[in-house]
């Protein structure tokens, strides 16, 4: 069974095991606008909770996307390269970003459930 937590800068990790799948919150995505490109990290490249992995850009901004826990890029979503429109469209499903190897998974007690983070955007309006 899969369980997602997220981040204050909207990230998503949906994990299982000890493999997530990163992607934008469907929040960040409608703040954001029509997604027009994505760069995506390398497969095998290694980031720390915090660290800058990928970014979006959108007809109204770009936005850097940053790792939710430490751990290493295992597959990406190639097929945001040739439609960036999947993360507009299904930013929590079809357009996801990258599958991570969760290197500790006590980082994940710092992330917010879905009900927190609901409960934490209801605070920002």
């Amino acid at each position: 069974m899969s369980q997602t937590f997220y981040t204050k800068d909207h990230e998503y990790i949906r994990v299982e095991s000890d493999v997530g799948v990163v992607g934008v919150s469907a929040y960040a995505q409608k703040a954001l606008g029509d997604i027009v490109f994505v760069a995506l990290p390398q497969p095998g490249a290694s980031f720390a909770r915090g660290e800058e992995t990928a970014m979006v850009e959108s007809v109204k901004a770009a936005a850097d996307i940053f790792a939710p826990v430490s751990g290493e890029v295992l597959a990406v979503n190639w097929a945001l390269e040739k439609a960036p429109g999947l993360v507009t469209e299904d930013p929590e499903g079809r357009g996801w970003l990258f599958r991570l190897r969760v290197k500790d998974a006590q980082e994940l007690s710092s992330l917010m459930d879905a009900d927190a983070y609901c409960a934490w955007l209801a605070t920002l309006d």
